[in-house]
């Protein structure tokens, strides 16, 4: 199969929407990440998304809808609080998550009587969303358990060869997914955070909660995002904090004197500190949303240019940053160091 990279024109969106509504499989843009999208309502669709990625099959997807479509076609309810954060963050990177109708395919949601519901501010996405008219399921756009893609070139070194057309939207404006709200219960519970902020949701309508992780056996998620590794580069990986600097620095040294090639991610300010060393240095910036929309892309950039990518902690912290954290935690969680 040969994949096709296309800038958003009338004639490459008819494109898109004939493959989508032929059960294929189309990248698309979002302001987020790029996802790999497919036809809601249709089995095979949503089946050979998790087959193209490797996705385990009890992590859910996040249907895209266009600004003016009729939810009450896919949700069963809305609470009160959730049409609130819809006229205050969407179209945005915000999704919330409803009880079904069930009209979507039943692998949508692995098996939930629950959906997740996200409209994209991406113009590409509208334009695309709005052509098809439909319920399009769109993860990240990257091999299961990658770092996820923030440029159309990320989506083709992933799926060469796999997909037939990526649409280019330009590169993500907002870095990191979007975050996903459980709108099932009295008050909105934050199930993956993202640019949309446990703050901000509470400004709008008074509480916000937090999911913690603690799942029983048998139990399921709401939300992709919240269980398994994630984001990862290829390559090896450590994560230290600021106060633990000077076990990056040996760890960087045992690494170098077997011969690997190292570099480190952290913010502006620390980035002397390495190259003094002769420590290549990937620059996070110093501003909670500079981290959040630099983070992927430097992450595979590190992972073609080292053999281990040592991680700092920004010193940051709130907001956007728990976002950010939750993203670099699960992408460099497979080293284990005696501290």
């Amino acid at each position: 199969m040969e994949t096709k990279i296309q800038n958003i024109t009338p004639k490459s969106l008819q494109q898109a929407k004939e493959i989508l509504l032929g059960g294929g499989v189309v990248a698309i843009p979002t302001e987020t990440v790029y996802g790999l999208g497919g036809n809601a309502f249709c089995d095979s669709a949503v089946q050979e998304i998790f087959r193209v990625k490797g996705r385990p099959a009890d992590n859910p997807l996040i249907a895209h809808v266009h600004a003016d479509y009729d939810l009450s076609l896919i949700i069963d309810s809305e609470p009160a609080y959730a049409k609130k954060l819809r006229a205050a963050f969407c179209p945005g990177p915000l999704t919330l998550v409803y009880p079904s109708t069930n009209k979507v395919s039943p692998f949508v949601s692995c098996g939930l009587n629950t959906l997740a519901v996200r409209i994209p501010a991406h113009a590409g996405a509208q334009a695309l969303l709005k052509e098809i008219n439909l319920p399009v399921v769109a993860p990240s756009a990257n091999l299961s358990k990658h770092v996820s893609p923030t440029s159309a070139l990320h989506v083709f070194d992933d799926f060469n060869g796999k997909i037939p057309l990526i649409l280019d939207g330009g590169e993500c404006t907002g870095g990191i997914e979007s975050t996903v709200c459980d709108c099932t219960g009295e008050v909105p519970v934050i199930l993956r955070p993202g640019l949309i902020t446990k703050e901000m949701i509470a400004e709008v309508v008074g509480c916000c909660e937090e999911y913690v992780p603690a799942l029983r056996a048998g139990e399921k998620v709401k939300s992709p995002g919240v269980l398994y590794k994630h984001y990862s580069p290829r390559c090896k990986t450590y994560l230290f904090s600021e106060q633990e600097l000077a076990l990056a620095f040996s760890v960087i040294e045992k690494e170098q004197s077997e011969g690997q090639t190292v570099g480190v991610l952290c913010e502006s300010d620390k980035r002397a500190l390495f190259e003094e060393k002769g420590v290549e240095t990937f620059d996070l910036g110093n501003h909670p949303k500079e981290m959040a929309a630099r983070l992927y892309g430097l992450l595979r950039e590190a992972e073609k240019r080292c053999g281990t990518l040592v991680a700092i902690e920004p010193t940051v912290r709130g907001g956007v940053m728990s976002g950010v954290m939750n993203r670099l935690k699960k992408a460099c969680q497979s080293q284990d160091i005696a501290h």
